[in-house]
């Protein structure tokens, strides 16, 4: 897992939720905290310990560094699980799949909180086991679950999983009384977070109802995006769920890993069809029981094999039962090779992850344009305020440039892209302009959806009425657009307008047609 998420780390951009980290986590300690009371409460565990990594080093390799060695350490307690539940193969074949899963290998390169709490949720799911087997104390189980949660809240849905796993286990009065400690402390540690969150849940405004799709596109994420992957896995996990219900007070592994892998997934799923709030990331963690059901499937292929070869169910204490663990070797690395195939069947898959084009954006582009199209004193405009994030994460890029919308900074005024000037002062600052670089979603200009913003909206406007786009680069979702005055004399304008009618048209929102149905922007994501 650790030279999977080392291979192509430094892919030589960001995109917006890792430029928002950033940026933010760049800030001082008192500025985040000023931060965190309006925005982005949620990640402020992250944004800290963030601080704490880039103060060492701000770079983007640095950035993604702790989510490389979160995603090993998964992997690694993964291995742990299944070596524990099962027997040690089970755990190696089980640590290898979660090492070459593509969703892993994606979210080990990403520089936001999901890969951490992917590595608490299994610590803590290991710590479960161990305590339920009366090997560890409640105590520790219930700090690093209620750090974990601090690092997403959304990690608290693991308490359901773990609860139907002590239920699958029939466990007694004593692990139930132990749990129930530990699962009400973190409930309560937990109440400041869920408090200033949902008085932030705007920024989660643009997500939709989950479907049967997206139910199967995350047990495809979980199992392997490719066919031959996916069903080869399936298979082997259904076989993995025999034996659910083990002797009393026991749990077992299809017990653990069954309600590790549908249950957070399925909560939010439900939770989200009367107000949406599902994202595959936020339940990531969920994946670390996929591969224990996939390996433990395997093994009982395994066990069958070796039977086979000593002409069936040999009982105990047969002269030739030796001989099934002399095989073990032989099923083990048989095992591996397997895994091994089918990292190279899914190689073409992770070398592609490594793209920045496989990310929602790349702004490492837009900040590469800005500095070759951009010179110090040209006038900038940011529409919509989000994609500020370029000149906050690049601010190489944009030395220099004067930011016309741009009252205070973000980490003056406790925002995550700044606080901006009125509608009014806005058209002030930009009428007065010769012409004026504008950083902008493209969906944005094209009229794919409109702002709710009266400054969006005064933006769109004056670029309307007084100018007229020109040369233009664009980077995914983004483009960098150069809009010049227009002429004074009506007849120079409307031969410009006859030459250009594509971009000379007046925005679909500001003419007299009916506008397209609104659809929200993509801003950083929680």
């Amino acid at each position: 897992m650790l030279v999977l998420g080392l291979w192509g780390l430094d892919r030589g951009g960001m995109w917006r939720d890792e430029a928002v980290t950033f940026q933010v986590a760049r800030r001082t300690v008192p500025q985040i905290w000023q931060l965190l009371h309006g925005v982005d409460a949620v990640h402020g565990l992250y944004y800290l310990l963030m601080h704490a990594v880039l103060g060492v080093h701000p770079g983007e390799v640095v950035l993604r560094l702790p989510s490389v060695c979160a995603a090993a350490l998964t992997a690694g307690l993964v291995a742990a699980l299944g070596a524990r539940l099962v027997r040690p193969r089970v755990g190696l074949w089980a640590g290898l799949l979660y090492a070459i899963t593509p969703m892993a290998g994606h979210y080990a390169q990403e520089g936001r909180s999901y890969a951490l709490v992917a590595a608490g949720a299994t610590g803590a799911t290991l710590l479960l086991v161990r305590a339920a087997q009366g090997g560890s104390s409640w105590r520790a189980y219930g700090v690093v679950l209620g750090l974990t949660c601090w690092l997403h809240e959304f990690a608290v849905l693991l308490l359901l999983a773990h609860a139907v796993s002590l239920a699958l286990g029939r466990v007694g009065a004593r692990v139930w009384r132990g749990w129930g400690c530990a699962a009400g402390t973190v409930g309560v540690a937990l109440v400041p977070m869920v408090l200033v969150s949902r008085a932030q849940s705007a920024q989660v405004a643009w997500l939709r109802e989950p479907t049967w799709q997206t139910a199967g596109g995350l047990l495809r994420g979980f199992l392997g995006p490719t066919d031959g992957v996916y069903w080869a896995c399936l298979g082997l996990a259904v076989l993995g769920l025999v034996g659910v219900l083990g002797r009393r007070g026991a749990l077992t592994c299809a017990g653990v890993a069954l309600p590790l892998v549908v249950v957070p997934p399925a909560a939010l799923m439900l939770v989200s069809q009367v107000s949406p709030l599902y994202v595959d990331r936020y339940v990531l963690y969920a994946l670390s029981g996929a591969p224990l059901l996939v390996a433990a499937g395997a093994d009982r292929v395994a066990g069958a094999v070796g039977r086979l070869r000593l002409g069936g169910r040999m009982p105990e204490g047969h002269p030739r039962l030796p001989s099934l663990s002399k095989t073990s070797p032989l099923l083990t690395l048989t095992g591996v090779l397997a895994l091994t195939l089918a990292l190279i069947h899914q190689l073409p898959l992770l070398r592609d992850d490594r793209d920045p084009a496989r990310r929602p954006d790349d702004l490492g582009a837009v900040s590469r344009v800005a500095a070759r199209e951009v010179r110090a004193g040209d006038p900038v405009l940011f529409l919509p305020v989000q994609t500020r994030n370029v000149a906050l994460a690049y601010p190489g890029a944009f030395r220099g440039a004067r930011d016309v919308g741009l009252a205070e900074s973000g980490a003056v005024s406790g925002s995550l892209y700044g606080r901006e000037v009125g509608a009014e002062s806005l058209r002030r600052r930009v009428a007065g302009l010769e012409r004026v670089w504008v950083v902008a979603d493209r969906d944005l200009l094209a009229g794919r959806w409109r702002p709710g913003s009266p400054v969006e909206r005064a933006k769109l406007a004056v670029l309307a009425e007084r100018f007229v786009p020109g040369e233009e680069s664009v980077q995914g979702d983004v483009t960098v657009r150069l809009y010049v005055r227009r002429p004074a004399v009506s007849g120079s304008r409307s031969a410009l307008n006859g030459s250009h009618p594509a971009l000379s048209a007046p925005h679909p929102a500001l003419s007299g047609s009916p506008p397209p149905l609104p659809v929200p922007p993509r801003p950083a994501l929680r």
